[in-house]
């Protein structure tokens, strides 16, 4: 359990420190609305570079026998101690993007309006679902708690790190300390996702890869995704994405005036 805490809290570290704390901030060609200069959405592939090592961890996993063991051996750890599995993680997987706009509620400007981080989050939900939900089918990976075969990767943690990383691309120009309160939460729901026996430890590293990954992507389509939203021609459109895990479905919604 320790190795699984020191691992996602030193590669979230490295996430935020490598490639990622550089100055990108939004250039306006209309003050009086969100248009944006598309060369500040231009991929910057060292913040590829984390997500990878997160999506390679878990990969290897499935067939690597020492990170087999490592499974099985945190698993035997956390059945010791026995603790009460809680199904907070069910809703600490979204804590971070609510803290968004929680922020901006508060008077804390992020780099968006609410309309457009809306259009970047159900982005980026749409990016990790397409991910995550073929792979769980296609790899057929057995849970630890033998309830099914979809536990590789971890759609949870999935959730959790693509808002934390939401979190972070909103705020880290305005406040730094702020932007990374997301990851705190987003480790605990990993972290959670063993204790409730629901996931293996690469499960959970190639979630939080897979999670950073989405919300880039999303961040590097937006200008072509914004355009699709302000046509002149179209005064009216609505935007539903879902949000897909095993057993649950939900979906948001955009509206544009």
């Amino acid at each position: 359990m320790k190795l699984l805490t020191m691992v996602l809290i030193t590669l979230t570290c490295s996430n935020i420190c490598f490639g990622q704390v550089t100055y990108d901030s939004v250039t306006l060609k209309d003050p009086n609305f969100g248009r944006y200069d598309d060369k500040v959405y231009k991929p910057n592939y060292k913040k590829l570079i984390v997500p990878t090592v997160f999506i390679a961890y878990g990969i290897v996993s499935l067939s690597s026998d020492d990170l087999k063991n490592l499974n099985r051996s945190t698993r035997y750890e956390i059945g010791e101690h026995q603790p009460k599995h809680i199904k907070l993680d069910n809703y600490t997987q979204y804590l971070p993007v609510v803290m968004v706009y929680g922020y901006n509620l508060a008077g804390i400007k992020g780099k968006h309006n609410l309309k457009e981080r809306t259009i970047i989050y159900g982005t980026s939900q749409l990016i990790s679902a397409a991910f995550v939900l073929p792979l769980k089918h296609l790899v057929k990976e057995e849970r630890p708690d033998g309830s099914n075969n979809l536990s590789f990767p971890s759609g949870h943690t999935a959730a959790a790190f693509s808002s934390a990383q939401f979190l972070f691309r909103e705020y880290k120009d305005e406040n730094f300390w702020l932007a990374i309160t997301g990851y705190p939460v987003a480790i605990f729901t990993g972290i959670y996702r063993t204790l409730n026996d629901k996931h293996w430890v690469g499960d959970v590293v190639a979630g939080a890869g897979f999670g950073i990954l989405s919300t880039e992507l999303a961040y590097w389509l937006f200008p072509t995704v914004n355009k699709l939203f302000n046509k002149k021609e179209s005064k009216n459109i609505t935007f539903i994405y879902p949000v897909l895990e095993p057993k649950n479905f939900g979906a948001g919604l955009v509206l544009n005036f």
